[in-house]
């Protein structure tokens, strides 16, 4: 059995968007000045996504998994991270992104989240489930019964 039939990879994506918001935010919309207190909070949300994206990774890596969700898998990898959130990896993407907003004041990066929240929650996230439902059945589900989508829902 092959992996999920995603169209699309999510870290390049996050990249490309990365990269399209600073321009277009930089030359392109205006600046909203922030509270300072907002920085600040960006910043913890940099350390913070990293941390998620590198716990994440490495528990894929670890268990000796691609993390690429396109490639097939022989185990549900449900400790670490795992046990907070189902998608650590793509809640780090998005916490990156609203992080960078609150930094730099660059809409282009709160408009970015949302897409690609949306992207990922549709035609990623969703299609990952349902392969690893056929794949791991009852485990699957006792997993997805105890362990939020996100973080919080």
């Amino acid at each position: 059995m092959t992996g999920p039939n995603i169209k699309g990879n999510p870290l390049k994506i996050s990249v490309y968007l990365l990269v399209i918001s600073y321009v277009v935010g930089e030359f392109i919309f205006p600046k909203y000045p922030l509270l300072y207190l907002f920085h600040l909070i960006g910043i913890l949300g940099l350390i913070a996504s990293s941390s998620f994206f590198i716990a994440g990774f490495s528990l894929f890596k670890s268990h000796g998994e691609n993390p690429s969700p396109t490639t097939s898998t022989s185990r549900l990898i449900t400790t670490g991270i795992f046990s907070y959130s189902r998608n650590p990896i793509y809640l780090a993407f998005i916490g990156f992104f609203l992080s960078m907003f609150l930094i730099f004041e660059n809409v282009m990066y709160i408009l970015s989240a949302i897409g690609l929240a949306i992207w990922l929650h549709h035609w990623v996230i969703k299609i990952e489930e349902e392969y690893l439902y056929n794949k791991f059945k009852e485990k699957f589900d006792q997993y997805n019964s105890t362990v939020k989508r996100w973080l919080f829902f």
